[in-house]
């Protein structure tokens, strides 16, 4: 039965957000297993109390100075503010800081090097989810601090070319992230019932009594090929099946023995709910396959920009 569940969910290198399920809807009892979610909202309370005492202690120091902590480059050319969202004990107010009509989304912050807890990390997430609604992102690494506004403006003119060239070309679009999973050993039994000369080989080791080293051998070798080539067959199907209605794709390293394929897609604004069903559709195809779809994130496997920042 497929099962679908609304989410509310990386600058580069960032790993996105712990998944927190919300309600699911309901969906035609078919096959296969699709999952989506979304950042969480983000807890104030938690973050409070979860402060650390090296924070704590940062904060209310005299010697403290404060800096801008800078989430991510929009195309604007009036002052924005974006309420109370930034990482601090208490969420710091969120505004942006200038140079012609590019603009930094910041928020103030002590000179500290601040810990990738899941408090921050979701802090730096809701501040790109919040501004991304209106706004192009281009999302900035996770600690990405300087020390006042005039080094942000200086960024924002030394690189201006590359930002708009960006912002241009990522206009109007957003991240998906999907990652399919399968049942290793369940896959494996099926081979085995297909493949003659592996359930011939099988038998074999199961009845001889004395050493099976070769043939255990060429078992291995005969599975792993036939879970490359399948793995292969599937990665193939979907990334055609979703060529139509995403803008580009990138496939990332498969973690774990699960994962079969981990992939991100560009996805025009347009575009987004032909894609969403595209990926449900896909779900409901592959009984075999569990599906882990998250989005929309701003566009941290489409943006390569490398700054040359000097350390403070």
């Amino acid at each position: 039965m497929a099962k679908t569940l609304k989410k509310k969910a990386r600058a580069k290198a960032i790993p996105p957000p712990p998944e927190r399920a919300a309600k699911p809807q309901a969906v035609a009892p078919r096959r296969g297993k699709l999952e989506r979610v979304r950042m969480p909202a983000g807890n104030t309370k938690a973050a409070r109390s979860g402060a650390s005492a090296a924070s704590r202690a940062a904060i209310d120091s005299k010697d403290t100075h404060e800096g801008k902590y800078v989430y991510c480059i929009i195309k604007s050319e009036r002052p924005l503010r974006f309420g109370p969202l930034g990482i601090g004990v208490e969420p710091a107010d969120v505004h942006t800081v200038h140079f012609g009509d590019i603009a930094a989304v910041v928020s103030n912050t002590p000179m500290v090097v601040q810990d990738p807890t899941r408090d921050n990390v979701l802090a730096h997430q809701r501040v790109n989810e919040t501004v991304m609604q209106q706004h192009t992102v281009i999302p900035m690494s996770f600690g990405t601090v300087f020390k006042t506004d005039d080094d942000i403006t200086e960024l924002l003119r030394s690189a201006y070319d590359a930002f708009s060239d960006v912002l241009n070309k990522m206009k109007e679009k957003f991240e998906f992230g999907l990652k399919v999973l399968w049942d290793r050993d369940q896959i494996i039994r099926e081979i085995e019932d297909e493949d003659e000369d592996i359930r011939r080989l099988k038998s074999e080791i199961s009845s001889q009594k004395g050493s099976t080293y070769f043939a255990r051998m060429q078992y291995g070798r005969l599975i792993d090929a036939a879970l490359q080539s399948r793995t292969e067959r599937y990665v193939a199907e979907i990334f055609t099946s979703l060529r139509n209605v995403s803008v580009a794709s990138r496939s990332n390293k498969p973690i774990g023995d699960r994962m079969i394929m981990n992939a991100a897609f560009l996805v025009s604004r347009e575009m987004e709910q032909a894609f969403d069903s595209r990926v449900k559709e896909i779900g409901q195809q592959y009984e075999k396959l569990t599906f882990k779809y998250t989005g929309p994130w701003p566009p941290y496997n489409f943006v390569n920009i490398r700054l040359k920042l000097e350390r403070a």
